[in-house]
Formats: structure tokens, C-alpha cells, sequence
């Protein structure tokens, strides 16, 4: 019996964890309702087929967001043709000053190929960004009327089914959110 048992041990798969955070069953699938860059109206259905990568930021964000999207498309670059499988979703905090052509902009100075802009009423941002446990705060503005927004600065991945994945924070490497990207896209090609 005991020989029967090591045989069968043998045969099962064993999958490595993942290095970023598995958010699997933890948080809900991509489910939205705004309005992307170039004005079309969007749901969570519009990005299915695609691996998604949800960012929560604003276009006047002095440094963090466009740190984030730029190791984003660092990302990008180091999965090669896997990268046509993968969409990012730049979701604004600052609908306010984020219009779609705000958005269209600033996507642009990235890679409009692989990213897009979404924006939304105040009620659909902070009810998203509440469904997604995402903490963002408008800051005093100065007298010349600009303000920050104090933001989380994780990436939520949702496979190709819109089912949340991983989370990736700003201490993880590009080469280690690829590997792990590469798996959910190899687990449903």
C-alpha cells in the first residue's frame, strides 16, 4: 500500500504559490460600469478574452502613477507576444479634471495599444473604488485651484474570465509580475 501511495505521489502536479499577492476568491470579479477614453460607454464584459490589469490613479499624479504605468510597460515588454492577451485599465481618482481626452492624453504618452482610460461620476469612481477596497482622498488645493489625490497604488490583475487574481504593489519587480502573468494567461489559452 505504502508503495501504491509514493507512486500516486509522484504523478500529482505540484503549482508553485505565486510571488505576488493571490487575491483569488477574495475580492470580486471586474465588474464596472464608465466611460473610456475615447467616449464609449464600458462594463467589466468589454475586457473579457484579456488579462486585465486595474490601476486606480489620476493624469496630474506627480510621481506615482506614472512610475506605476511606466513599470507596467516594462511589463509589458518582457511578455513579447503575450502582451497583445493583456489590457490595462487606468481607472481615474480625479474624474473631476480626468475627462475621456484627459484620459486619451495622458494613456498616449504610454501605450494606447495596451492601455485604456476610464472614467466615470463621482458615485461610480468611489463606488468602485470601494467594491475594490481602494483608498483614495482628495487633498487641499492651493490657491491656483490644484489639489492632489492621495491614493493606494496597487495593481489588481483579473484574468481572462474578469475573476481577480493578484495584487501587485509597488515593491513588486517587473520580472516578477510577468512570471506571474504569464501563468494566468497560460492557465487560460
Amino acid at each position: 500500500m505504502v508503495g501504491v501511495l509514493g507512486a500516486l505521489a509522484g504523478c500529482t502536479h505540484r503549482t508553485e504559490p505565486f510571488q505576488l499577492t493571490n487575491v483569488t476568491g477574495h475580492l470580486p470579479d471586474l465588474d464596472l460600469t464608465l466611460t473610456s477614453d475615447d467616449g464609449r460607454a464600458v462594463t467589466g464584459d468589454s475586457f473579457k478574452g484579456r488579462t486585465s490589469l486595474v490601476y486606480f490613479g489620476y493624469t496630474h499624479c506627480p510621481d506615482v502613477c506614472p512610475e506605476t504605468m511606466g513599470r507596467l510597460m516594462r511589463v509589458l515588454g518582457k511578455l513579447g507576444p503575450d502582451a497583445q492577451k493583456v489590457r490595462i485599465l487606468f481607472i481615474t481618482v480625479d474624474p473631476a479634471r480626468d475627462t475621456p481626452k484627459a484620459l486619451h492624453d495622458y494613456i498616449g504618452a504610454f501605450d494606447s495599444q495596451h492601455a485604456e482610460g476610464l472614467t466615470g461620476t463621482d458615485w461610480q469612481i468611489e463606488s468602485l473604488a470601494k467594491r475594490y477596497r481602494v483608498a483614495y482622498q482628495m487633498e487641499k488645493g492651493d490657491p491656483n485651484g490644484n489639489y492632489e489625490v492621495t491614493h493606494s497604488s496597487a495593481v489588481y490583475v483579473f484574468d481572462q474570465q474578469g475573476h481577480a487574481r493578484l495584487l501587485a504593489t509597488d515593491h513588486d519587480t517587473p520580472d516578477t509580475i510577468a512570471q506571474d502573468l504569464r501563468r494566468i494567461i497560460d492557465d487560460h489559452s
